[in-house]
């Protein structure tokens, strides 16, 4: 059995939930610490969205006035998902089957799942960005997956059914802020 995430550091809390294990989510209790941990998991990927970002407007020549904007709308783009799809799984989860849990008592194992997001910053590869974008989304939905099939006492199927109504709408927010971006670019050069 493995050990609580409130128990572990941030690493040891990122290697376990990078690795979609089932106990993990499902001894993701709730509390503050597991809160914090998860919180911060989704800290350090929005970060991680920003720098690869950050790196993609510097060699578009994005100016100083445009930049801070853009990394601002990149970050909050990943957080503000984050609580969206929080929120939609269990307004949909509701709706399925009756569910104990609170939007509070899900926000942990959701923020565990953005693990993979940590490794945004790889985006930056040329030709390699758009591909390890698709596999880190991908990656944090079958995390996600797990962990509302852990976190509601529910099959694989249901979970997959609830975690995939938010996920494309996450997607195209976060498409959106990068074309926005880009637009605002080429209109301001």
């Amino acid at each position: 059995m493995s050990r609580q995430p409130s128990r572990e550091g941030v690493w040891a809390t990122l290697r376990k939930a990078l690795s979609l294990n089932a106990d993990f989510y499902e001894n993701a209790h709730n509390t503050p610490k597991t809160h914090r941990l998860a919180l911060t998991i989704v800290l350090l990927s929005a970060f991680s969205h920003m720098l690869g970002t950050m790196v993609i407007l510097i060699i578009n020549r994005a100016t100083f006035p445009i930049l801070p904007f853009a990394l601002f709308l990149s970050g909050l783009s990943v957080v503000a998902g984050y609580y969206f799809w929080t929120f939609t799984i269990l307004k949909v989860g509701q709706w399925i089957k009756p569910i104990d849990p609170t939007y509070g008592d899900l926000l942990g194992p959701i923020g565990f799942a953005y693990a993979p997001q940590v490794f945004n910053f790889l985006t930056l590869i040329p030709l390699l960005g758009r591909p390890i974008e698709f596999i880190l989304a991908i990656w944090s939905l079958l995390a996600v997956i797990v962990a509302v099939r852990q976190g509601l006492d529910i099959r694989t199927r249901q979970a997959a059914l609830i975690s995939l109504v938010g996920f494309p709408l996450i997607q195209a927010a976060i498409g959106f802020v990068q074309v926005f971006t880009q637009e605002l670019i080429e209109w301001m050069a």
